[in-house]
């Protein structure tokens, strides 16, 4: 994540240096914010249908002792909010792959805990077989 952090600053001062285009700067900024967003995703396909999933991953949130603030489920995705034990937020993306297969994506905090977000999506893991 630091080197995603340096490669874009270095992009930032190099585009700032060489053009004065502010249209530019915001591109190369919101081109950052999204691969930081992007890198502090932990994933895992499961061989689980889509709804025991859901299932699985609320009960995997449940046994840390965190509460599902937003659910927003469509056919075949589903986010679920929670706030981790420190207050950072949690989101947890389990999209439909096939009848059989699923995919869960994990993120612990805005800048992305993956350590922590690996221990999320262990305890959805063990619900998940």
């Amino acid at each position: 994540m630091f080197k995603t952090f340096i490669c874009g600053l270095t992009a930032l001062v190099l585009l700032i240096s060489s053009s004065g285009c502010v249209f530019l700067i915001f591109g190369a900024m919101g081109a950052i914010g999204t691969a930081t967003w992007l890198d502090g995703k932990i994933s895992q396909d499961y061989n689980v249908p889509f709804a025991r999933m859901i299932e699985s991953a609320k009960q995997g949130l449940a046994a840390m002792k965190m509460d599902v603030s937003k659910e927003t489920r469509k056919d075949t995705v589903c986010q679920l909010i929670s706030s981790y034990y420190d207050g950072r937020m949690v989101w947890v993306d389990i999209r439909k792959i096939s009848e059989k297969l699923s995919q869960v994506q994990v993120r612990v905090g805005a800048m992305g805990d993956q350590h922590e977000a690996r221990k999320v999506l262990a305890r959805i893991r063990h619900y998940a077989h």
